[in-house]
C-alpha cells in the first residue's frame, strides 16, 4: 500500500482592533483596498480585488484595462462571523476550474472593539504532487502572513 502524505492546512490569525463586523467587513467588502497589487494573476495590472458578498458571488480580480480574472467563488457567506471561499488558482498562478481549495475566515469577537481573525487554507493535498511546496508558500511572507499584516494595517487606518 502506498501512503500518501496529506499537507496540514496553512492556519494564521491575527487580533485587529476592530468590533467583529467591521474586522468582516474591512475583509470582504474592503478586500480590494488591502489585497496588494503585486499578488496579481490577471494579464493586466491588478486595479481591485473583488468578493462578491453572497453565496455562489465570485472571488475575481480586476484588471486596469477592465479585464476579469476568476480566482473562485464564494461558498459560505455568514456576516459578521465566517466567509469560506473557494481558492482555484494554480501553483503556476493560473485560474484552474477544476482545483479545488479552501479558504474559511472566521471573526471571532474577543472584546467589543476587537476581533481575533482566524484564517485556514485548507485541501491543499488537491494540488497533488505540488502540494507540499503550496503549503510552504501560503505559510510565508509573500503568502498568508504578508496578507494578513495587510489586512490588519487597512483595519487600523479604516477605524481611526
Amino acid at each position: 500500500m502506498n501512503a500518501t502524505s496529506i499537507p496540514a492546512p496553512v492556519r494564521r490569525s491575527v487580533t485587529v482592533k476592530a468590533p467583529q463586523h467591521k474586522a468582516f467587513e474591512v475583509f470582504t467588502s474592503g478586500f480590494g483596498r488591502w489585497w496588494p497589487a503585486s499578488h496579481s494573476i490577471g494579464s493586466s495590472p491588478l486595479r481591485s480585488a473583488v468578493i462578491e458578498p453572497r453565496e455562489g458571488g465570485r472571488w475575481y480580480e480586476a484588471g486596469e484595462d477592465g479585464s476579469e480574472c476568476e480566482w473562485g467563488e464564494v461558498l459560505a457567506w455568514e456576516p459578521p462571523s465566517r466567509v469560506l471561499l473557494a481558492w482555484r488558482i494554480g501553483m503556476d498562478w493560473k485560474y484552474d476550474p477544476d482545483l479545488h481549495t479552501e479558504v474559511e475566515v472566521r471573526f471571532v469577537s474577543v472584546t467589543s472593539d476587537s476581533t481575533r481573525v482566524e484564517l485556514e487554507h485548507r485541501l491543499l493535498e488537491n494540488f497533488g504532487g505540488e502540494a507540499e511546496a503550496a503549503r510552504g508558500t501560503f505559510d510565508s511572507e509573500g503568502g498568508w502572513v504578508g496578507l494578513l499584516r495587510n489586512y490588519a494595517e487597512m483595519v487600523e487606518k479604516t477605524i481611526v
